[in-house]
């Protein structure tokens, strides 16, 4: 129980307390004769959740309110009036199970509790494999900026790699425009041109800690443009030399060649420098100015990728060691709007179409599973 829920439970507990106990005979109130109701009594929100008002009215002085539940929040007006609201925001389901929890409210000593009841997401053919759980996720419906015990932002000047022509900034740039934000339920990558400078975003979730053997997905929509590269991928999180350590790349797409998205694996005996790569492009209409969902099935066995539950790349762990499967370790996932650059730019890293910017890449969800 966090403090200021607490504070309130000791303040009402002592108003009910002082009035049972009170002087006189005129000022006695009989235990439990504070009223406390509420219209509706039940919620009960669908998959993409909800916001709801409660309307409480009371015989008490004051009265408030709280949940226990992470997928709820509770605010509150006319506590210390006998008729108020509540307002209870739902936040959108990622499982494809049914949940509940309550609301409670509190008047002096009376209690009454709201069920809340929440619907399951629908199952898709490519939603999760059977038997995995979810175990992290960022849904981006709070706040309007990453959660710093979860994201971290890459800082690093033009050139840094691939021949790229943006500067990476954490969240802000020197003219305090934002390259990343939560905004409309997702998070927003922004490439824009600040007094001769490119400023995009390149976010990393859970760096030190990341996953290994997982299922993850992502529903993103793509900007358009020349010079433009995003990308939705994973590195090793003890990362020493690349790229021996791999490289996992679930969705990398380049406005010069619009909707064509592609998957890569790197590690020391195929890798893009020497042509020996591990690829696959296919067309995804609309991958443009759409949502469209890109994932990863990582195994001890085999890494398999998706577009729209369409598999789009699979490769076997053929038993060759480190250097053909250096994927047994924990990685994390990556985020970020490159510009220009080696391939994003063509063979010159510079054949941009800087008419395009600003651009933006949406992500509207990220969710991993684990058996």
């Amino acid at each position: 129980m966090n403090m200021r829920k607490y504070c309130i439970l000791i303040s009402l507990l002592c108003t009910a307390a002082f009035a049972s106990c009170g002087g006189g005979d005129d000022d006695k109130t009989p235990t439990g004769s504070v009223s406390l109701a509420c219209q509706p009594e039940s919620l009960s929100a669908p998959a993409e959740g909800g916001v709801y008002t409660v309307n409480v009215s009371t015989t008490g002085k004051e009265w408030g309110a709280y949940t226990d539940a992470d997928w709820m929040k509770v605010s509150t007006q006319g506590t210390t009036s006998q008729q108020g609201t509540v307002t209870v925001t739902v936040t959108a389901n990622p499982t494809t199970e049914v949940r509940s929890s309550s609301v409670t409210l509190m008047a002096g000593a009376e209690r009454k509790t709201i069920p809340v009841t929440q619907a399951a997401s629908a199952q898709s053919a490519y939603y999760a494999p059977e038997g995995y759980s979810l175990v992290w996720h960022d849904e981006f419906d709070e706040g309007t900026e990453l959660n710093a015990a979860d994201w971290t932002h890459e800082v690093k000047n033009s050139g840094w790699v691939n021949n790229e022509l943006q500067n990476y900034v954490n969240h802000l740039s020197p003219e305090g425009k934002a390259v990343t934000e939560i905004r409309n339920g997702a998070l927003r990558i922004n490439c824009f041109k600040e007094n001769g400078k490119i400023y995009s975003g390149r976010v990393y979730a859970k760096v030190k800690q990341g996953w290994k053997y997982c299922y993850i997905e992502a529903s993103i929509k793509l900007p358009k443009g020349k010079g433009t590269w995003p990308a939705f991928w994973m590195m090793p999180v003890n990362f020493r030399s690349w790229p021996d350590d791999g490289e996992i790349d679930i969705m990398e797409e380049v406005g010069r060649n619009p909707n064509y998205v592609s998957s890569s694996l790197h590690a020391k005996a195929h890798v893009h420098s020497n042509n020996t790569q591990v690829t696959h492009e296919m067309l995804c209409n609309g991958a443009e100015g759409e949502f469209h969902t890109y994932a990863i099935l990582w195994t001890a066995q085999n890494i398999t990728t998706y577009v729209d539950g369409k598999v789009q790349l699979s490769y076997d762990n053929r038993g060759l060691g480190r250097d053909d499967w250096p994927y047994d370790d924990p990685f994390y996932v990556i985020f970020n709007l490159a510009w220009g650059g080696s391939w994003g730019g063509g063979p010159s890293s510079k054949d941009v179409d800087e008419s395009a910017l600003p651009v933006t890449m949406e992500v509207d969800y990220v969710r991993v599973f684990q058996k």
